[in-house]
């Protein structure tokens, strides 16, 4: 048997056919590109995506990345197949000693070996080809290990290493002979009489043709009468599915000694071939080229899907993070308008405040323009102290009730617009069942906040009265009386309230008006509203801010890079750049 067409002895560019530092450094940021373009979100058709995307990320940093950096490492043959046909026994025949176990690895070892010759060993190390894997030199059945075997029956510039069965009934090994296959620069892959037409190992067979990866393939435990009709067979399904000249070899049935070796002669062909490659420069780089190149290539083209699923990802975050922004949004615009509106001078504030003022005949007091009418104002009004408290009390209550509904209103929207997207759905699963409610901590915020606005009025009132807290006016009321009539101003409006309740709600917003303007004047009210009710309102939108970051903070949660798509796009066309202009040296 021969060596892969295309042996040609190292180019300028070296076997790659490419200048290795530029390719080396766009294979990098490819990966880095991978890396930061994540699929986190559960949208439909994205686990087929994942796992290609894994599979990039896997194959540059198992494979490519090291290999490029370490071009002329031994020629790295993986002979992985079915469970039973004879992969172990194989390996050690053409070692010629036993260095890894027969059977052993269906299905409890799961462990890899790799067997090298002795002054091979350095090219092997935990910074180089598979970095995940620990690198040991015993017999071990750590699923994260690799078994380094010198042996001076392997020749230089050649390494074996005997992967788990690629059908095995434990997953953990079917991935790892897959990542192991991925790491390497020839497939000999092995199979059997009684297994070469199974469905698994072509499906492994046809990955290798997709991406030009160098396979020969070994017809195992053979029985001589069977021969002709099998390898025949099995030349032509390889020939029909991309393979047509990876060389076969066919290893007859026979009689394994004590060692566990198979006869020298059955497995001459396998071994002379294998020796050869190691012995020729030429070939041996050809073959890297072949895989190397394939594999470039292959990540390359598969790149695109992920670049576009990345991008889809991008897209679904921002609609829930709209979603939720509406919603919330929504709701402070609501929560405000209903403080101003009259909605408050309702229930008991509106009749904490009549206790306050004693609106019968002051009301009436009201409706008669005459010059005098804030003396009457002043002299009508009947609050003591703890009637202002009472009103203060009945607005803290009153405003966070509002705030609690508006709150409760904006999680149940944001929630039910989440439910609408397959992104969403997953997740409010993170979040837990009480997303769609107010927090547990609201209430208390609210109180707070509610309590801290009032104290803000208290010092514009304050603040306003400075030169005045002497007057008989200002004495009357107090600065808590003069606080709760300001509270009551901020509730001006009456849009949100008909009939005799917006006469009502209406008088009593003007009673407080008229009460401030008895001591402060009418600039000095308009102003004093304004700021009480711009502080209002931003304590209302920082609380319900503070319940949007619930819905916001998932999203942020992702980690999603708007650009990862193009950054990704990007990167591919700089590795393809590379390929494409050392295609004139590659002759």
């Amino acid at each position: 048997m021969t060596a892969p067409h295309d042996a040609s002895p190292d180019g300028p560019g070296g076997p790659t056919g490419v200048d290795d530092a530029q390719m080396l450094t766009a294979l990098v940021r490819l990966r880095g590109a991978l890396q930061a373009a994540t699929l986190p979100l559960d949208l439909p058709g994205v686990e087929e995506v994942r796992a290609s995307h894994q599979e990039m990320v896997d194959q540059l940093e198992d494979y490519v990345i090291p290999r490029v950096m370490t071009i002329d490492a031994p020629l790295l043959t993986v002979v992985g197949g079915s469970t039973g046909a004879g992969k172990s026994t194989l390996v050690n025949s053409l070692v010629g000693r036993r260095v890894t176990e027969p059977g052993v690895l269906r299905p409890t070892t799961r462990s890899p070996v790799l067997v090298h010759h002795p002054d091979d060993g350095h090219w092997f190390g935990q910074d180089r080809l598979l970095p995940d894997l620990r690198r040991v030199e015993h017999s071990t059945n750590d699923p994260d290990a690799l078994q380094l075997v010198p042996s001076d029956t392997v020749p230089q510039g050649l390494a074996i290493l005997d992967a788990p069965d690629v059908d095995s009934v434990e997953e953990r090994n079917r991935t790892l002979a897959a990542q192991l296959l991925a790491a390497a620069d020839l497939w000999l892959f092995v199979t059997s009489a009684a297994r070469y037409a199974d469905q698994v190992p072509w499906g492994f067979l046809k990955q290798a043709a997709d991406r030009s990866t160098a396979v020969a393939v070994v017809l195992d435990r053979t029985a001589p009468d069977a021969v002709q009709t099998v390898s025949t067979h099995l030349a032509r399904m390889l020939a029909s599915r991309g393979l047509k000249d990876s060389p076969l070899f066919v290893v007859n049935e026979g009689t394994v000694d004590e060692a566990g070796l198979l006869p020298a002669g059955h497995v001459a062909d396998v071994r002379g071939w294998l020796e050869s490659l190691a012995s020729d420069a030429g070939a041996r780089a050809a073959v890297v080229k072949q895989t190397l190149d394939g594999a470039i290539r292959s990540i390359t083209h598969h790149v695109h899907p992920v670049a576009d699923a990345a991008a889809v990802q991008v897209g679904a975050a921002a609609t829930l993070r709209e979603e939720a922004d509406r919603a919330y949004e929504r709701a402070v615009a609501d929560a405000v308008r209903a403080t101003a509106d009259g909605t408050l001078l309702r229930g008991e504030v509106l009749a904490r405040w009549q206790e306050f003022v004693g609106t019968g005949e002051l009301l009436k007091s009201l409706e008669n323009r005459v010059g005098w009418l804030r003396d009457r104002v002043v002299n009508a009004v009947k609050g003591k102290p703890q009637q202002a408290e009472r009103v203060t009390v009945a607005v803290e209550s009153g405003l966070e009730l509002l705030i609690l509904e508006h709150a409760e209103q904006a999680a149940e929207r944001a929630e039910a617009a989440w439910q609408q997207h397959a992104a969403g759905v997953g997740l409010l699963a993170q979040a837990g069942p009480d997303i769609g409610r107010a927090s547990r901590e609201l209430r208390r915020r609210a109180e707070r906040a509610v309590r801290d606005w009032q104290g803000d009025v208290l010092e514009l009132v304050k603040a306003e009265g400075a030169d005045k807290r002497s007057t008989a006016r200002f004495l009357a009321f107090g600065v808590n009386g003069l606080s709760v009539a300001l509270m009551v101003v901020v509730f001006t409006h009456t849009a949100g309230l008909t009939g005799a309740e917006a006469g009502i709600a209406g008088g009593s917003a003007a009673l407080g008006q008229k009460l401030l303007e008895a001591v402060f004047g009418d600039q000095a009210v308009r102003g004093l509203a304004e700021r009480a009710r711009g502080m209002l309102e931003e304590r209302i939108t920082a609380l319900l801010d503070s319940e949007r970051e619930r819905f916001t903070s998932l999203v942020d949660a992702l980690g999603l890079a708007p650009d990862a798509a193009e950054q990704l796009r990007q990167a591919a066309r700089r590795v393809d750049d590379v390929r494409f202009a050392a295609a004139p040296r590659q002759g």
